[in-house]
């Protein structure tokens, strides 16, 4: 028998059909109107909902081309279940190529959002009401800030087991326990019961090939752990991905000039020198070094520093675990060295 239709957007989508739908959001001042376009594809036999999203932060744009990939393979002829592909949510900061709304406000701390709130609340309401809330399993696709570069990672909370199972079968290089943020969309989600993984790679309005691949892989891999799609991975095993606990942000010493030493994706030992920060005529010099044994997983791309500002995000791990193990290398890491 086949699956009930899904309702989207005021819209019936019968068993074994592909529909765009454009869900309405608040215009922008010119009049001119404004959607979220969303493609439902909803498989002939049941199974899990899952909803694949980018550009929550309009400027992360990695995940606009994995979505567009992963609505590319033959295989969704065949799908189990339903898989809702949002490429774009955060419409008005990609317009405008900013991380934030009009209002200055992070889409990814107004959730589950207001009919009657803030233009991001408003936004949120209509994501989750209408896409999030409708599914059993979530992806969320993000990059690094502005200025910052992330190593293919997960961030999960890996105390949920399903949550667990989507970031392993993902396969990146890390899996990062993260908390659960108020306002985020994973915790309004995770009050629901419905597990979300984070997948972070590349940088603000830059296009990654590496991260870009790595997602578009992960997502069919997770796909396939769900039963939604049938098959194996088809470009070989990976290594078993890295489980953090937590992570931590090196920041600045000093205003200055930041000569990086260590690449991101490399592996560090406690008290590791990173970087040195000086001013311009290298009279103040002062070492940036890791606290703790764990894996480059962030790091600014900006030279010119502030005291105070996030320099490196090490995932941290157990010393046994940085032992023994390539790290898949970003494209365009040419410094790159693994601490052995």
């Amino acid at each position: 028998m086949p699956q009930a239709p899904i309702r989207c957007g005021g819209i019936d989508v019968a068993a074994g059909q592909r529909q765009l739908i454009d869900l309405p959001i608040p215009r922008l001042y010119t009049h001119t109107a404004l959607t979220i376009p969303v493609r439902v594809i909803h498989g002939r036999q049941s199974g899990p909902r899952l909803f694949v999203c980018a550009a929550i932060h309009g400027d992360e744009i990695n995940g606009v081309e994995i979505i567009r990939r992963v609505l590319d393979v033959p295989d969704l002829m065949r799908l189990k279940g339903t898989l809702l592909a949002v490429p774009v949510v955060n419409i008005y900061g990609f317009i405008n190529q900013s991380r934030y709304l009009p209002d200055r406000r992070d889409l990814n701390r107004c959730f589950p959002g207001s009919e009657q709130g803030s233009l991001a609340a408003r936004l949120a309401d209509v994501f989750f009401r209408e896409i999030a809330g409708l599914c059993t399993h979530g992806i969320d696709l993000h990059t690094g800030a502005i200025h910052r570069d992330n190593l293919p990672q997960i961030r999960a909370c890996i105390g949920d087991p399903e949550t667990l199972r989507m970031a392993r079968a993902f396969a990146s290089t890390v899996i990062v326990n993260t908390a659960l943020v108020e306002g985020s969309m994973r915790k309004a989600l995770a009050q629901r019961g419905i597990p979300v993984i984070v997948y972070e790679a590349g940088e603000a309005l830059r296009f990654d090939e590496t991260a870009i691949q790595t997602g578009f892989e992960g997502v069919l891999a997770v796909m396939r752990a769900l039963g939604m799609l049938s098959g194996r991975r088809q470009s070989g095993r990976r290594p078993k991905p890295y489980t953090a606990g937590s992570s931590v942000w090196v920041r600045a010493p000093q205003s200055g000039i930041l000569r990086t030493v260590a690449c991101l994706g490399a592996r560090v030992k406690k008290n590791q020198l990173l970087g040195i920060v000086a001013d311009p005529f290298g009279e103040r010099e002062a070492a940036v070094k890791t606290p703790a044994v764990g894996i480059i997983v962030g790091c600014t791309k900006l030279p010119l520093v502030n005291e105070g500002e996030a320099l490196f995000h090490i995932a941290r791990l157990e010393p046994t675990h940085t032992r023994g193990r390539a790290i898949r290398r970003p494209l365009g890491c040419v410094a790159h060295r693994l601490q052995r």
